[in-house]
């Protein structure tokens, strides 16, 4: 339980760490695209939401999705010219902070045992706890490097936890080191 706890922690210091390379740019910032094969910062942040619900509500609780229209368009097999027409900062807004507090619902049952096979459901969630901050943090670097090389924008410090260290560029999360 501790642990899952520490985790979350880590999780939401990384989608503290997202919202401060977007949440001070406008619309606009948000939804441009440096060209058709790319992704705006937009469609990082949908994407970074969408594959922690899809991750939870596979493994670890089949709950419907809170907002099935932003499924297809946010899945990375959807191709980079597809991925255009986004939903308002508002709703992507809504929609990440929705899939954060399914998230900690979720853990929060597993850490208190609240679920069927309790010890096996911990293992998972530990594993899926760092697979989806270390996706959180892939995304990061995409955001950075529009946010940075194609807005002009400074890029705020890097967060700081001894679990955090830079690979090939990348921040990531071992708690095993």
């Amino acid at each position: 339980m501790h642990e899952l706890t520490a985790l979350l922690r880590e999780y939401d210091r990384a989608r503290a760490y997202t919202d401060e390379l977007w949440k001070d740019l406008s619309p606009d910032e948000v939804t441009w695209r440096p060209h058709e094969d790319s992704s705006a910062i937009g469609w990082h942040l949908g994407h970074q939401a969408h594959v922690a619900h899809f991750m939870i509500r596979n493994l670890t609780a089949a709950e419907p999705s809170p907002d099935p229209e932003l499924d297809g368009l946010m899945d990375s097999a959807n191709p980079e010219k597809f991925r255009g027409a986004l939903p308002t900062v508002e709703r992507l807004s809504a929609f990440r902070d929705t899939v954060a507090e399914r998230v900690h619902a979720r853990i929060g049952d597993i850490a208190a045992g609240q679920v069927g096979a309790p010890t096996q459901l911990t293992i998972v969630a530990n594993h899926l706890l760092v697979a989806l901050i270390n996706h959180e943090y892939q995304h990061d670097q995409w955001i950075s490097e529009v946010r940075a090389d194609d807005l002009g924008h400074a890029l705020p410090a890097d967060p700081a936890s001894d679990w955090l260290s830079r690979v090939d560029g990348y921040l990531v999360c071992n708690p095993y080191a």
